[in-house]
């Protein structure tokens, strides 16, 4: 189970709390960008895409590498394990429960089906 104090687990959920960032991050998952690639769908300043990317390199979700004056980012999908796993255990919350909502469904429509052939 992750730890649920874990900092960098705190760090990845806020830089997922924000939709840019994790449009962001789609756009990275397809392949390394520069800032300036990664603000122009959303129309903001280089140095607004900057703050963005700053979160996502806390928390671990984005490497940043610098070529004269251009910054390359790419995707470190490693942090969002601790995340999935996270939710994980939630998953399986939800699953039971809808499993037991399922059985109690398919007997309600047993009982029905019973009760149709007696009239």
């Amino acid at each position: 189970m992750v730890e649920l104090e874990a900092p960098q687990l705190d760090a990845v959920f806020h830089a997922l709390g924000d939709a840019t960032r994790r449009r962001m991050l789609r756009r990275l998952a397809e392949g390394e960008r520069t800032v300036g690639e990664l603000a122009e769908p959303f129309d903001m300043s280089l140095a607004a895409a900057s703050k963005h990317i700053k979160a996502l390199e806390r928390a671990g979700l984005v490497r940043r590498r610098i070529a004269g004056r251009t910054h390359y980012c790419a995707l470190e999908a490693r942090p969002l394990a601790g995340a999935h796993d996270w939710i994980g255990f939630y998953e399986q919350f939800w699953t039971s429960r809808l499993d037991i909502l399922e059985g109690l469904l398919r007997r309600e429509d047993s009982q029905k089906t019973k009760g149709d052939g007696d009239e």
